[in-house]
């Protein structure tokens, strides 16, 4: 190699658009004033621009009585929402955990990938994400496609 030589420093067109792309994708993970970019607004969102409409509001024309209540109201539902939307969450992951541990001793049929596990359950964990145990081996309880009769027989 000729230490005179000259390097050739143009990028191609697609070497271009391959870097601005990982650079976009690097900037859409940093943050601005300590704050990401999201994609929807939750209640402290609600309640920062509540606070900020009522410093910034002309005190000449303030304002509208109604308009506040009627604010206030939207914001106690999206916190009744919220609240809401968890409880749900939990109850489905306690009902979810309950099922497992009541099919302990039951014949089930298990996905796992493309083949299925059929056997007893011979063990179960509760939580968030309850797994059941068949055959020795652990699986998630969405896994189980089909739960048996204490008999062996009919499906449940």
């Amino acid at each position: 190699m000729d230490i005179g030589a000259t390097l050739n420093t143009t990028m191609t067109g697609r070497d271009k658009t391959l870097t601005q792309l990982q650079v976009d994708t690097f900037n859409k993970t940093l943050a601005v004033n300590g704050r990401t970019a999201k994609q929807e607004l939750g209640k402290d969102d609600f309640l920062q621009l509540l606070i900020a409409q009522l410093s910034h509001q002309d005190p000449t024309a303030p304002m509208d009585d109604t308009q506040f209540i009627a604010q206030m109201a939207q914001f106690s539902s999206l916190e009744q929402m919220t609240n809401m939307s968890s409880g749900f969450t939990r109850l489905a992951n306690l009902l979810g955990s309950t099922d497992a541990a009541n099919a302990v001793g039951r014949k089930v049929d298990v996905e796992d990938g493309d083949a299925v596990v059929s056997g007893p359950i011979s063990a179960a964990t509760r939580g968030d994400n309850p797994q059941v145990m068949v055959n020795g081996s652990w699986y998630d309880w969405s896994s189980v496609k089909t739960v048996y009769a204490q008999n062996g027989g009919t499906e449940l």
